[in-house]
C-alpha cells in the first residue's frame, strides 16, 4: 500500500509538540502521539505529589496566559495538564493529533546526493521540496498493522525524558537477578495508582536511587507513607549532588535579578562575542562568582545542606548553567529530621539478596528498590532514526548539534524541538516553533551547512567552560542572547521591553515574545 503523503508530519504531542503543532497549523501537519492523551512527560511521568519547578507566569505561552498567573505556589501536574488541554481545545491544535499511534520507524527517501553528510561548505536542503524525504512508519492501537506516511519536512518532538530508562550496569552476578526484593525504575512507579505506590512503599525499606527532582519527591512520598512508630525510613543513595532551592528568593531578593535580566546575562559568557566582551566578562569574573557564593550562602543558611552532607563541591552557578537546580519541597527536611529520609553517598554500589552494598563494604538492607537514575533520550531517537543519520547524534563533545536548538546541519528536511534546556523549557520550545514554522513558510533562509555547525560549536564551547555538567545541552546563562539571536534571524527586533530601565533589569518571559 502506498505511503500516506503530506507536508509535515511532527512527532510526539507533548509541550513541545503542541507548541510546534499550533505554529504550523496553516500547513495542516499530521502529529502522532503514542499514547492515548497529550501532555508527554507531565501525564505519563509524574507522581501524585508532582509540581512544576518554576513559577505560572514562567511556564506559560506567549498567547495564552495562565488564568491565574500571579499565583505564587507552584501548579501541580494535574493543574499542567489542564492548562496544556485548554491550549490545545483554545487554538483546535488536537484535530492534527493521532493518538496511540506509535512511530516505531523513520526511512529517508531523499535525494542522497544532495545531502551533504560531510559537513563541508554547502546549503541545506530546501524545507518544503515539494516531494517527499522521510517515510514514517506507524503502529496504531498496539496493533500488528503497520501504516506508512511521507513527509516533505519532519519535527521531532519526543524528548529527552520518559520512554527509555537509563539504567545503571552492574557486575556479573551483582545486579537486580540476585535481589530479593522489588526493583523498579521511577517511569514504572509513575505508572501506579495511589492505592499501589501506597503498598509498596508502606512499612517498607526503601531505597532511592539518586538525588535529583524525581529522587526527591519520590524519597517525600516513601516518608509520607511510613509515618508513626511503624514506619521504616526511605533511604536515599547519593552519587552526584546537585543544589537544591527552597523558594526563588534570596536574601529577601527575587532570584531572577540574578540570571534572568539582560544585565545579569551581561556577567556570563555568551557565543559571538567581541573580544571587548570577552575582556569585560574576565574582568566581571570576581561579580559572577560572587553572585554564585551568594546564592550558596542563603541556601546553606535556609537548608541543613552540611548537616546531611548534602553540601555541593561545585558552584552553584554550574547547576544552573546545566539547568539542574530544583526546588525542594517544603517538608522534606523536616521528614529528614524525623528520621524518615536518610541519606547515604556512595560512588559505587551493587545488588547483594537482602538490598545493596557499597564500595566501602557496607551494607544497607531493602524490600524496593527504586531508579531514580534518569532516561536515554539519544537511546530513544536512535530507535527510529536510520543510518547514516543515527551515526550523526553522535558528537565529541556528548551534545546533539542542533542549530538555534532545532535544526541538525547535517540531517536533512528534519527539526527537533524540545531537546535545548533552558529555565524554562515551554518558554524555549515555544520561541523555536515560532521560529521554525517561519523557517517553513521561507521568511528567511538558514545559512550554510558550514555556518551552522560553527555556531552550534561556539555554544557547546561556552557551556563546556561554563559547567562540569554540559552535557545536558542548557542555554540558561545565554537564553536571553540566544532568543535575541533567534528575533533577529526572523526579522524582529531582539530588545522586547519598553523601556531601557525594564530592558536592564526587569526578568525576560515568553510574554516579550508575543
Amino acid at each position: 500500500m502506498a505511503p500516506v503523503i503530506s507536508k509535515i508530519g511532527i512527532i510526539g504531542a507533548g509541550v513541545s509538540g503542541l507548541a510546534a503543532a499550533k505554529q504550523l497549523a496553516h500547513h495542516n501537519p499530521l502529529v502522532f502521539e503514542a499514547s492515548d492523551s497529550i501532555g508527554g512527560v507531565w501525564k505519563h511521568c509524574s507522581y501524585s505529589s508532582t509540581k512544576l519547578q518554576s513559577l505560572r507566569c514562567d511556564y506559560e505561552f506567549s498567547d495564552f496566559p495562565w488564568p491565574d498567573r500571579d499565583s505564587t505556589s507552584f501548579p501541580s501536574y494535574t493543574e499542567i495538564l489542564e492548562y496544556l488541554t485548554s491550549y490545545a481545545n483554545h487554538f483546535d491544535v488536537l484535530k492534527f493529533v493521532r493518538f496511540n499511534s506509535k512511530v516505531v520507524e523513520i526511512r529517508f527517501v531523499g535525494d542522497r546526493e544532495a545531502t551533504d553528510l560531510t559537513g563541508k561548505p554547502g546549503d541545506y536542503p530546501t524545507i518544503l521540496p515539494g516531494h517527499p524525504v522521510w517515510e514514517v512508519a506507524v503502529q496504531t492501537n498496539h496493533s500488528d498493522t503497520i501504516e506508512w506516511y511521507a513527509f516533505e519536512f519532519l519535527v521531532v518532538c519526543i524528548g529527552k525524558y520518559g520512554d527509555v530508562p537509563k539504567i545503571p550496569e552492574f557486575p556479573r552476578n551483582k545486579g537486580p537477578e540476585i535481589f530479593q526484593g522489588k526493583v523498579l525504575h521511577t517511569i514504572d512507579y509513575c505508572k501506579l495508582q495511589k492505592e499501589e505506590t501506597s503498598q509498596l512503599l508502606k512499612g517498607k525499606k526503601v531505597a532511592v536511587i539518586g538525588f535529583k527532582k524525581s529522587a526527591i519527591d519520590l524519597a517525600l512520598e516513601c516518608a509520607e507513607e511510613n509515618q508513626g512508630p511503624e514506619g521504616q525510613p526511605c533511604t536515599m543513595v547519593v552519587r552526584t549532588l546537585h543544589w537544591t532551592v527552597p523558594h526563588y528568593w534570596i536574601w529577601g531578593l527575587p532570584f531572577y535579578m540574578f540570571y534572568s535580566t539582560r544585565s545579569s546575562q551581561f556577567l556570563h559568557e555568551k557565543p559571538n562575542q567581541s573580544f571587548l566582551r570577552t575582556l569585560l566578562c574576565l574582568l566581571l569574573s570576581p561579580m559572577r562568582r560572587g553572585a554564585s557564593k551568594f546564592i550558596e550562602s542563603y541556601l546553606l543558611w535556609k537548608q541543613p545542606l552540611k548537616k546531611y552532607g548534602l553540601k555541593p563541591d561545585h558552584p552553584f552557578e554550574e547547576d544552573y548553567a546545566s539547568c539542574q537546580m530544583c526546588i525542594m519541597p517544603e517538608n522534606f527536611f523536616s521528614e529528614a529530621d524525623k528520621g524518615k529520609i536518610l541519606f547515604k553517598r556512595a560512588s559505587n554500589w551493587w545488588f547483594s539478596k537482602e538490598g545493596i552494598e557499597f564500595d566501602d563494604n557496607t551494607k544497607l538492607e531493602a524490600d524496593v528498590v527504586v531508579l531514580a537514575t534518569g532516561y536515554d533520550g539519544k537511546k530513544k531517537l536512535k530507535a527510529i532514526l536510520p543510518e547514516p543519520f543515527r551515526t550523526l547524534l553522535e558528537y565529541p563533545s556528548g551534545i546533539m548539534p542542533l542549530y538555534r536548538g532545532t535544526i541538525h546541519p547535517l540531517v536533512p528536511n528534519m527539526a527537533f524541538v524540545g531537546y535545548l534546556e533552558s529555565v524554562s523549557n515551554l518558554h524555549t520550545s515555544e520561541l523555536r516553533s515560532i521560529w521554525l514554522a517561519r523557517l517553513v513558510d521561507e521568511k528567511f533562509k538558514l545559512p550554510s551547512v558550514e555556518k551552522m555547525i560553527e555556531q552550534t560549536t561556539k555554544e557547546m564551547a561556552v557551556t563546556k567552560k561554563t559547567t562540569r555538567f554540559y552535557k545536558r545541552h542548557c542555554i540558561s546563562t545565554f537564553s536571553i542572547n540566544h532568543s535575541d539571536e533567534i528575533c533577529e534571524e526572523m526579522g524582529w527586533n531582539s530588545w522586547r521591553k519598553k523601556n531601557w530601565i525594564s530592558e536592564a533589569f526587569s526578568p525576560y518571559g515568553s510574554q516579550d515574545y508575543i
